[in-house]
């Protein structure tokens, strides 16, 4: 497994690394979106059908299957759910990082019954494709294989 290079742009963030799932559309559309708002590059991405994600999900201590989630690995430790996705905002240009500030602070439960409402629903709303997506040349080194 190639792993996360921990080069930032000087005086970016940390680098951090987004698992997703590879086949679903809001979550190849989520991709798309925080690629356009990290211009740091302070987040990589791999689908969690694939054997980098694999890796990381075992040092996390997660399921190798663990496909109901976005998966944040950050300082060393990973977050999933409505954590995972308002720390993701925390690190985006523009007014996103308000987002993290204003939900953190509402209970971890009540944030997490709202994502895993739009989780369990994301392929009946937003669809599913045949296959992960192929990130374009411009895009490719900030993928994991």
């Amino acid at each position: 497994m190639e792993q996360p290079k921990t080069d930032t742009a000087p005086g970016g963030p940390d680098p951090a690394v987004m698992l997703f799932d590879g086949v679903c559309n809001l979550c190849n559309g989520a991709v798309q979106f925080i690629v356009r708002r990290d211009p740091a590059g302070s987040i990589r991405f791999a689908a969690l059908q694939s054997d980098a994600a694999s890796t990381i999900l075992a040092e996390n201590g997660l399921p190798a299957d663990y496909l109901k989630t976005i998966v944040l690995v950050e300082g060393g430790r990973a977050y999933t759910h409505s954590t995972a996705a308002l720390r993701i905002a925390r690190r985006l240009s523009g007014a996103w990082p308000l987002f993290y500030h204003l939900f953190i602070w509402v209970p971890r439960p009540i944030r997490d019954l709202v994502y895993d409402l739009v989780a369990r629903n994301r392929y009946r709303m937003f669809g599913k494709s045949e296959a992960c997506m192929v990130p374009t040349p411009e895009l490719r080194a900030r993928f994991l294989a």
